[in-house]
């Protein structure tokens, strides 16, 4: 395989779509998940290809090596997992998260970051992103992750989300995202909302309501599909965007 060099325009993978075969460790007959890596490091990308596709679940269909080459082949590839470093030339990872949301994309975005309190991750988060990986992650940690958001689940915990919010929602000097209206959720579903944002897990939910986990679940689902938001984290940027939860004070 060939890899594009640095700053060179990037090429999707010309390979057909590969699909597991039946016989193989952890595959089904479920279409192979499809990857776009986004990096202006050659090598990075390199060896995340190569620990990806030695899975056969999973599928590198294209490289791109800064954010606008990434929004381009976001569009035309379809991916159903992006990889996005956060700081590129040209155009960073925050920003081409937020035109790839913006425009339509249905790709869960993984950003890749070196340290796990960054401005720049919260920021992604509140573009879109679904998450965020050290670029020091060991390899089966980086295939499960893109398995999880593939399947639509949440990357981060919520309390990882809340000390992200927490450190950096008071710090930045513009609001980018206008807080959403939540008139379109009943009283219920947006108690649910607050304490999902305070990092509660479904059955600690329950629990506070007097509620059967199915029903929380029922509930989180409606949130999400009402306010257009793709998971969990989303969940917890919006409670914060819409002030149903407040940063806590740092000492």
């Amino acid at each position: 395989m060939t890899f594009p060099a640095d700053g060179a325009h990037p090429r999707p993978d010309p390979r057909p779509s590969r699909h597991p075969r039946p016989d193989e460790a952890g595959s089904s007959s479920e279409p192979a998940v499809r990857v776009l890596l986004v990096d202006d490091q050659a090598l990075v990308r390199g060896g995340f290809r190569m620990i990806l596709e030695a899975r056969a679940d999973i599928e590198v269909v294209g490289e791109a090596a800064d954010g606008a080459a990434a929004v381009e082949l976001a569009g035309r590839l379809r991916p159903d997992v992006i990889l996005m470093d956060v700081r590129m030339p040209h155009l960073d990872g925050v920003e081409a998260t937020r035109r790839i949301v913006d425009a339509g994309g249905s790709a869960r975005i993984i950003i890749l970051t070196t340290y796990d309190v960054d401005e720049y991750v919260f920021a992604a988060l509140r573009a879109g992103a679904s998450g965020f990986l050290l670029k020091d992650v060991r390899p089966a940690d980086m295939v499960e992750a893109v398995r999880i958001v593939a399947r639509g689940e949440a990357l981060l915990a919520p309390t990882v989300t809340r000390r992200l919010l927490d450190h950096f929602l008071d710090t930045l000097p513009e609001r980018p995202v206008r807080p959403p209206d939540l008139a379109a959720l009943s009283e219920r579903e947006v108690q649910v909302l607050r304490l999902v944002a305070l990092a509660l897990s479904n059955a600690e939910i329950a629990a506070r309501l007097v509620l059967t986990e199915a029903t929380v679940k029922s509930h989180v689902s409606a949130v999400l599909r009402k306010l257009g938001l793709r998971d969990r984290v989303q969940a917890v940027v919006c409670a914060y965007d819409a002030g149903l939860v407040r940063p806590r004070p740092r000492s």
